[in-house]
């Protein structure tokens, strides 16, 4: 990392830190997160109403779009939880060409495995899998804000306060993954605080402790990657072979995300980007060369000058 690549005591990109530490938290307990486990969500929205509910989100989403069962249609401002329905024509999945499971028995363990299906079945199947904000390892958001109405929580989340917040809106573009938004009223921004408030005296998020098939687990962000390793294994095992995680590792573009997902198709379809990456990675870089570029400048103004003094 090189000198000056840091903004406010945290990294804005390279190998994953201590987020709580390089922030100013001294022993911090564990950094807490989300995985979501889309094979086992039932799409029941549940989830949604907990958030409003727990954090007096306005209403939204009354209107159908006309093109899915999907009243919210992404996260806003006043959509901290969003449950996409994804519909598809495809086989539900097989076993893997080649590949035995001659000791899983699939279909009998299908309700808590996965929607797996006969071989060759080709009706409609839905993707149904709950987004939040990623609470990101390095935090885009975090590096552009002017006021510090962002700030990084002793759980190695992100936090907005609104009541710093000046509706400049230099976050909204900077987010990599299209999560924070601004109100119309007034134009602050507002997103998932992983229900901080909730965090400080012991409790779950809302959404967690409201979801009926524990699609949405909390925890430390480290025991939920190897749970979440151990269940693309299980279906993988049981013939889902397009099982894949997305935002948990430390190496991606982001750090490795703060809430991750199980998913069974490419990120694409869910309409999360492929290969997100932290969009103030190059600011040290171009202040750089914007510094060089005004020096030289200021050097080449100065030389006229002296020169027509002559």
């Amino acid at each position: 990392m090189r000198d000056g690549d840091e903004v406010r005591g945290h990294l804005l990109y390279g190998p994953e830190p201590d987020v709580a530490g390089t922030s100013g938290y001294a022993d911090a307990p564990p950094r807490m997160g989300f995985f979501t486990d889309t094979s086992v969500c039932i799409g029941c929205k549940a989830c949604e109403v907990a958030c409003k509910e727990w954090n007096a989100v306005p209403e939204d989403g009354l209107t159908l779009t006309g093109m899915s069962y999907d009243n919210t249609q992404g996260l806003s401002a006043d959509t901290w939880r969003h449950v996409a329905f994804v519909e598809q024509r495809k086989p539900f999945g097989g076993p893997e060409p080649g590949v035995a499971h001659d000791d899983v028995d699939v279909f009998a363990a299908a309700a808590r495995i996965s929607p797996v299906g006969p071989d060759g079945r080709t009706e409609l199947r839905w993707l149904m899998a709950s987004d939040v904000c990623k609470h990101c390892t390095h935090a885009a958001c975090l590096d552009v804000c002017p006021t510090g109405a962002l700030f990084r929580t002793e759980f190695g989340t992100v936090v907005v306060q609104p009541d710093i917040c000046n509706g400049c809106g230099y976050c909204v573009p900077a987010c990599p993954y299209g999560v924070i938004d601004q109100r119309e009223d007034d134009g602050r921004v507002w997103k998932c605080t992983l229900c901080y408030d909730r965090l400080g005296v012991g409790m779950e998020p809302a959404c967690a402790k409201s979801c009926p098939t524990d699609s949405i687990q909390f925890g430390p962000v480290e025991e939920l990657r190897e749970r979440a390793a151990a269940r693309v294994a299980q279906l993988h095992a049981a013939g889902v072979g397009d099982a894949r995680l997305y935002g948990e590792s430390p190496d991606d573009g982001v750090g490795g995300a703060g809430a991750f997902f199980l998913l069974l198709d490419e990120p694409e379809v869910y309409g999360l980007p492929p290969d997100p990456m932290v969009t103030t990675r190059d600011l040290p870089a171009m202040w750089r060369h914007a510094a060089w570029a005004a020096a030289s400048l200021a050097a080449l103004a100065l030389s006229g000058f002296v020169r027509r003094i002559r």
